[in-house]
């Protein structure tokens, strides 16, 4: 007997969600680093390892849906673990530690991702980023309206 694939809602896709952070966070248990502190690590990186703090912030306010104050903790941190460091300028930076840590966690991240999304057909992958982004468009939309 074959179950019918249930449509897309957002109790799937939190069990989705939860599910793969799951597995990011054994990957990233091996070097002590949280999920939040991935998710600061990973906004650096997308600005190629220097980033406004300001800009930082924000980011991790919005991504993660946390208070400002529970996003200054995060960064914080990171600087007092010498992972980041911060600029007279307002700028965030890679340490040497924090480059070295990013780039060690990204190939069990790659492998992760690798196996979880393994023969899903690349139309299927695209559709369910244009559906993902439109909910989170809408959702975050709602809630700057709130």
């Amino acid at each position: 007997m074959t179950t019918a694939t249930p449509p897309a809602n957002g109790q799937l896709i939190a069990l989705a969600h939860f599910a793969s952070r799951a597995v990011l966070e054994t990957v990233l248990g091996s070097t002590g680093t949280t999920f939040h502190q991935s998710v600061t690590l990973n906004a650096v990186a997308s600005q190629g390892g220097t980033a406004e703090h300001d800009w930082l912030i924000g980011r991790l306010t919005g991504a993660l849906k946390i208070e400002e104050s529970a996003a200054r903790e995060i960064a914080d941190e990171l600087v007092t673990l010498k992972l980041l460091e911060e600029s007279a300028a307002g700028q965030v930076s890679f340490t040497n530690s924090g480059r070295e840590l990013f780039d060690s966690i990204q190939p069990g991240v790659r492998e992760a991702s690798a196996r979880l999304y393994a023969d899903i057909p690349a139309e299927d992958l695209a559709t369910a980023g244009r559906v993902l982004t439109l909910v989170t468009e809408r959702a975050n939309a709602e809630l700057d309206g709130a």
